[in-house]
């Protein structure tokens, strides 16, 4: 894992790494994650920072907390009916968009590379 000066907030660098990482399956359901403090000192960033991201990964339902344990990948949630899935994946692409536009990349190369990203993971 690496921190940039790209000036996009550290929690949400980390936040985004872990959540690539599990993607990617380099993380997977039932792995226990590294402790904040490792984390913290590993990259050389402040606790509370990397307290944030891992506070709003088990918000989002990517890790799970057990007390006394420490934190793991969280399990897929079961599939959404049709309804509730179309309406997440709107409020899901509202916002990749937004984040797109406040980067600078455009919603068409975006499309492009989740095609792409998504056809490779199908292999």
């Amino acid at each position: 894992m690496r921190i940039e000066g790209t000036g996009v907030p550290i929690y949400v660098q980390l936040r985004e790494q872990f959540l690539r990482a599990m993607g990617a399956g380099l993380l997977k359901p039932g792995d226990q994650m590294p402790t904040m403090r490792q984390v913290a000192v590993a990259l050389r960033i402040d606790l509370n920072t990397v307290r944030r991201a891992y506070d709003e990964l088990e918000r989002t339902g990517a890790l799970r907390l057990e007390r006394g344990r420490g934190s793991f990948v969280a399990e897929p949630p079961r599939p959404l009916d049709a309804r509730a899935q179309t309406q997440a994946a709107d409020d899901l692409a509202r916002q990749t968009l937004a984040q797109a536009a406040a980067m600078g990349v455009e919603p068409e190369l975006l499309i492009q590379r989740i095609a792409a990203l998504a056809a490779k993971k199908e292999d």
